[in-house]
Formats: structure tokens, sequence, C-alpha cells
């Protein structure tokens, strides 16, 4: 069975020692790296793709926070902190859990479980986003919309929306094609919301999303949807 691969994040030595013993207990994990800072951990996660982080909120310089918002795509993600101010912020972001310093055994394998559950199901390509003071983990699979405001992209999924301080130009590059195309200068869609395309005058094309949104395609787009979809 493949090991879950694990990535340490803490600026203290002794924070990342402690997380180390209590998982000598987890056969079927692998512990693939530690870092003190967000940055080591950036270049650590685009080299080594771990699949779960112990991460601790409140580092020098950029916190774990911060680290998240930098990340492309999003492992999953336990909290460990001194600072129970952050409780409530690592919920909204939906974490799988969340450890106070110093860890108690129950609460780690408390945590274990609840990976193991999370383990089992499907797990998206997801980004971490904070707008207005609220975090949010949102799985690119459920963002239906993007569209372009100035310097920002806003994404759409479920009833919410956020903005990411990105151009759509960048956003559009590191999105799967597959999944998403670019219906005009200032919108992407997912192409699994399609649900009608209505040719219009001209040759151009309305696509009606299952969400209600119609955008409409460019000239040029019209005609590189048409062979995507077949119409």
């Amino acid at each position: 069975m493949k090991k879950l691969k694990i990535l340490i994040i803490d600026d203290e030595r002794n924070a990342r020692e402690e997380i180390k013993l209590l998982l000598k207990s987890y056969p079927d994990v692998e512990i693939i790296g530690e870092a003190k800072n967000a940055d080591d951990a950036k270049e650590q996660i685009d080299i080594k793709k771990p699949d779960l982080l112990f991460l601790d909120i409140q580092m020098p310089e950029k916190t774990g926070f911060d680290l998240l918002e930098s990340l492309d795509n999003v492992p999953q993600v336990i909290f460990t902190t001194a600072y129970d101010q952050y409780a409530v912020k690592a919920f909204e972001v939906s974490a799988i859990d969340y450890l106070m310093k110093p860890i108690r055994e129950e609460r780690f394998a408390k945590a274990m479980e609840q990976l193991k559950v999370k383990s089992a199901s499907k797990n998206d390509d997801r980004i971490f986003v904070k707008d207005r003071q609220q975090y949010h983990f949102i799985s690119w699979n459920k963002v239906h919309l993007i569209e372009s405001l100035d310097n920002y992209a806003r994404l759409f999924f479920d009833d919410k929306s956020v903005f990411l301080k990105t151009s759509l130009n960048l956003l559009e590059q590191k999105l799967d094609e597959s999944l998403f195309f670019r219906v005009n200068r200032a919108q992407i869609i997912n192409l699994n919301y399609i649900d009608k395309i209505i040719p219009l005058p001209g040759g151009k094309l309305k696509v009606l999303l299952k969400t209600g949104d119609a955008p409409e395609a460019s000239d040029r787009q019209s005609v590189k949807l048409k062979k995507l979809v077949k119409t």
C-alpha cells in the first residue's frame, strides 16, 4: 500500500521533533521532509509533492496561511500552533484538524483518524484563497466561472465567489485545459458545467451554464468551442 507522504513545517525544531515522534506509531506514513519557514516549505512542496502538511500557522516573516496562498495546488493540511486565536480561521478553511501545542497524544490520534477518512475520498486539486478576512480551500472542480476584474480574477463556486490577486492570463496558464475553457477576454468557464450551447447570428456562441450564467464566446473562441464540443 502506498504510504502517505508528509512534510512537517514549523520554525521550532522541538515542535518538528514532537510530530516526528508521534508519527512513529503510524507505519502507513512517510516523512519526506521538514521546513522551518514558508519559503523553504514551498520549495519542498513544489519538488516533493507531499500528500499532507503538518503546518504551523504563526512563523517569522510569512505565516502558514501565506504559504498556502502561494501554492498552485494545496495538499491536505493539519494545522499546529500555540495560538488558539487562529482556531476559528483554521476551521473556516476546512483543514483536516487543528492541534494545539504541546500536542496531546489522544488529540493527535483523532487528527490522524480524520485524515484516514479524508484520504479515503477523492482529493481534487484545490487552491487556498484569503478574501476579505475569510479563508477558503476551493476545489477547482467546483469553480464554474472565472471572471477578470482589474488585477484580480473572481472565482465563482457553489453559491460563493472570491477574489484572487492574479490576472486571467496568468491563471489560464495554470488551469487544466481539459476542464477550463476561455470563452472571451474576460471569462473562463468550467466545461463540466455547460448545460446548453446556443448559436447566435454571425457564428458566435452563447454558453448556458448549469448555474444560470450565460457568457458569450468571442468570434475566435466560438470557432474553438465548436470543435471542442462538436456543436
